[in-house]
């Protein structure tokens, strides 16, 4: 059975002399393993469209639950990324957080665009990385089921709060008076508080559209990154390069 869908490489795997395992994020099939057999010769005409961190129609092979590359034709190379170490590296870690959140053989439209437009702007510099980096881990959780209560605080009710702090673990915000000392928490401010409402509910294309300080963005990729990792209850070694690169 043949079937042409696009894809997203998260990740490849040499195979043998000149073969790929390709981990792929489709628009029709989810994420599916698939192996490109010859990409890795010299000349090969599905080389660049089986990279990571490229997006391609693939004429896909299937028999008996396995999955094989037939055509590649790139559709979106994400160029910005191959000569930059630290937004490539950032890159590897949404395609790692991609992985680990999608469903095998389940179409998620609104993860796979997520993807594609936290790459591409992440590729032609729109946006800081950090503001990026934010927008997409928050909005990720909220996708994946893990949509923090950030309207009011769960002990109060009240909506303006001037020392707001969300916690990891239980998934809402309240006043740093009203927590109970019980289990992790991010230290939020107005702003940064804003700014997760905004993520959490702005149209895809407007995502990474909301201006931000510094101090108040600092604070929102803390929070950010923190209760994806808490709510994953994992670590990630590709967040952990990005880290290391950027540090040096």
């Amino acid at each position: 059975m043949f079937t042409t869908t696009n894809a997203l490489v998260l990740r490849e795997v040499r195979y043998k002399e000149a073969d790929r395992i390709l981990t792929l994020l489709t628009s029709t099939e989810g994420k599916i393993s698939v192996k490109a057999r010859g990409a890795l010769r010299k000349g090969s005409r599905m080389a660049a469209a089986t990279q990571q961190l490229t997006y391609s129609e693939l004429t896909l092979f299937g028999n008996r639950g396995k999955w094989t590359v037939n055509e590649a034709v790139i559709m979106e190379p994400f160029t910005g990324l191959r000569g930059d170490i630290e937004n490539f590296a950032l890159g590897c870690y949404f395609a790692e957080c991609l992985e680990s959140l999608s469903v095998e053989d389940q179409p998620d439209a609104a993860l796979l665009q997520l993807g594609l437009n936290s790459l591409y702007a992440l590729s032609n510099k729109l946006y800081s990385p950090e503001q990026i980096k934010a927008a997409f881990e928050l909005r990720l959780m909220c996708l994946a089921g893990y949509e923090p209560e950030l309207k009011s605080c769960r002990v109060c009710g009240k909506a303006e709060m001037e020392e707001p702090v969300l916690k990891l673990y239980e998934g809402f915000v309240c006043c740093r008076r009203c927590d109970d000392g019980k289990g992790e928490y991010a230290r939020l401010c107005p702003d940064s508080l804003k700014a997760l409402g905004y993520i959490a509910s702005a149209p895809a294309k407007q995502l990474f559209s909301f201006r931000i300080s510094n101090e108040a963005l600092a604070r929102l990729g803390s929070a950010a990154e923190r209760y994806l990792l808490a709510q994953t209850e994992r670590q990630f070694h590709t967040l952990n390069y990005w880290k290391n690169i950027c540090i040096r």
